[in-house]
């Protein structure tokens, strides 16, 4: 697949997105760039855990959202468009108590008016903990 991104982006530039709002609350931190992946890691920490001490489900389902909704808006001519999140799941497959996890985000579809993105979650020892679909609306900026 060749790059799909709408302009060269740099991590800085969208760590400097990740550091707002939620993502910025979570340390949710953009690794990688590929040609058709965004990767990004969140820790695992009291901001993260549940009451019984493992990696709270939600987290990871913020954690999943915001990179394919940041990755829709990396393809996307934003002074037209934004893309909102339509709609997600996930399957929590193994639970994390510490370190960092790491989500790639690659696409199923990109579409003029929706974007479907597969989000892998792996714990540090490089164990699937989480699989995402979420799905993008694009739509005319207001």
């Amino acid at each position: 697949m060749s790059n799909i991104w709408h302009k060269p982006y740099s991590l800085e530039e969208v760590n400097t997105i990740f550091a707002k709002h939620m993502t910025g609350y979570l340390d949710i931190q953009a690794t990688e760039i590929g040609e058709d992946s965004l990767v990004a890691t969140m820790p695992v920490n009291d901001k993260t855990k549940q009451p019984f001490g493992i990696l709270h489900g939600g987290a990871s389902v913020v954690l999943a959202e915001s990179v394919g909704s940041v990755a829709s808006n990396m393809i996307i001519d934003t002074n037209k468009y934004m893309g909102v999140g339509l709609d997600i799941n996930a399957n929590h497959i193994k639970s994390a108590f510490d370190g960092l996890v790491t989500a790639i985000c690659i696409p199923l579809h990109i579409g003029a008016t929706t974007h479907v993105w597969d989000i892998k979650i792996k714990n540090s020892q490089d164990q699937l903990i989480c699989i995402s679909r979420l799905t993008v609306a694009i739509i005319p900026k207001r």
